[in-house]
């Protein structure tokens, strides 16, 4: 089958792979523009264009779908169906509906929950006990398409979004093969989704980071996984600002909310609602990150100091 790819990040990426893999003739591979990245701003390629580039596939790199310049490149391509995973850009219509097949999009939760962006992050932050990978044919609407294949999986009570989203991208790999075997056998079925049970997420950034410690426990260190590995949680401890990227829950307490209970071996913070939870990877600013055990042995933190 004749496939456009449209895909930016590392998520996207095994995505890419499988199709190769199943013999698929990739056309095309469209992906967002290089961007500059580091104190540098060194202008870097995507994930996928790097992928692509090293597979010897076409790339493309439109600033806009909307010029009519991307349509006239699918026209060249003739593709007669477009995958995307992670693309970064809202299709419109007339490419929605151009290839034979529309346009299959790989999406990172069990819609209709979490449609937009970040959405492995923010079931990680929501505490949720398990999430998946969907796979819709693409409507105008953001991600409001049909749904045709569901995969499940459970998230750890210590994972990371970031390991979450390490073993997401295989599944959704694994999903869209499922997918385009329904295609080309003619047993496609879509499910429409509900929209009254529709939940809509917002991408992150670093003003998400501040750590509240009257929220409960169980909340910040969900907070603190689903920030891991970016943008990280943080916290200031004597006027100093810490980044927070592993913390475990523990016991109640009577202490004031902030307040550091513990401070030899371990540091524990008490929190909202009589709740206390142990940071245990921390980051001063400026330097490496560390285990807050050896912070501790370097640094003398009193009992009773009040984090922010």
């Amino acid at each position: 089958m004749r496939i456009v790819f449209m895909g930016t990040p590392d998520f996207a990426v095994p995505c890419l792979e499988k199709l190769l893999n199943m013999g698929e003739e990739v056309v095309g591979v469209f992906t967002q523009t290089d961007k500059p990245v580091g104190r540098k701003q060194i202008l870097t390629p995507s994930e996928v264009k790097v992928f692509a580039t090293e597979h010897s596939l076409p790339v493309f790199q439109p600033k806009t779908l909307r010029d009519g310049k991307a349509l006239e490149i699918l026209e060249e391509l003739k593709p007669e169906l477009i995958v995307v995973t992670a693309y970064g850009k809202i299709l419109p219509k007339e490419i929605i509906d151009f290839p034979k097949y529309g346009c299959i999009n790989i999406h990172a939760s069990l819609l209709p929950a979490y449609r937009g962006a970040a959405p492995i992050q923010w079931s990680v932050i929501n505490g949720d006990k398990k999430t998946g990978v969907t796979s819709m044919q693409m409507d105008v609407g953001l991600d409001t398409g049909d749904i045709i294949i569901q995969s499940e999986t459970e998230i750890g009570e210590n994972e990371t979004a970031g390991e979450l989203f390490d073993r997401l991208k295989f599944i959704g790999a694994d999903v869209l093969e499922k997918t385009i075997g329904l295609i080309k056998n003619g047993e496609l079925k879509r499910i429409k989704q509900d929209d009254e049970k529709a939940t809509y997420v917002t991408q992150l950034d670093k003003s998400f980071s501040p750590v509240d410690f009257n929220k409960t426990a169980l909340e910040i260190h969900n907070k603190v996984r689903g920030l891991n590995p970016w943008p990280v949680a943080s916290f200031i401890m004597e006027n100093q600002r810490f980044r927070l990227w592993e913390t475990r829950v523990l016991g109640s307490t009577d202490k004031q909310a902030g307040c550091v209970i513990e401070n030899e071996n371990r540091l524990v913070v008490a929190c909202g609602n009589n709740t206390s939870i142990e940071l245990v990877t921390i980051q001063p600013e400026g330097k490496k990150k560390m285990a807050a055990s050896d912070y501790l042995r370097g640094h003398k933190v009193l009992k009773g100091t009040i984090l922010g």
